[in-house]
């Protein structure tokens, strides 16, 4: 198996609803980003899958991201623009374009800080 992954960011503003904390104030972050697509078997090329497939796909969600309030984002309003929550959307928006009979999505991390975020792996196969 192969694992191609790409890095990228967003910075965009949010804030927690019913947080008890500072988190329900409105604030903004950078969040560093982390695209993983797993290729069970190398193409003609001897790619798992071209990068620029990758970019391409993963740039759409970004720039849907980028510079914005996230609480006023259709996919969040019905649920906290957490970095959980923000992992599952951007991994949902890349599943069905980045999934062939060789290759899909397999991870998203989402770095809120350098020091702490998330990686979501999808429901598990049944």
């Amino acid at each position: 198996m192969f694992d191609i992954f790409l890095k990228t960011h967003f910075s965009a503003g949010h804030h927690l609803r019913n947080y008890p904390g500072n988190c329900e104030k409105p604030h903004g972050h950078n969040w560093d980003i982390e695209v993983t697509v797993r290729a069970v078997e190398l193409d003609e090329l001897g790619m798992g899958i071209d990068f620029r497939t990758v970019k391409d796909a993963v740039n759409k969600v970004m720039d849907d991201l980028d510079h914005c309030d996230l609480n006023d984002h259709s996919a969040f309003q019905d649920k906290n623009p957490s970095s959980e929550n923000i992992a599952v959307y951007i991994f949902d928006s890349l599943k069905d374009v980045l999934s062939s009979d060789r290759y899909g999505v397999h991870s998203v991390l989402v770095g809120e800080t350098r020091n702490c975020g998330v990686i979501y792996r999808g429901p598990s196969p049944a």
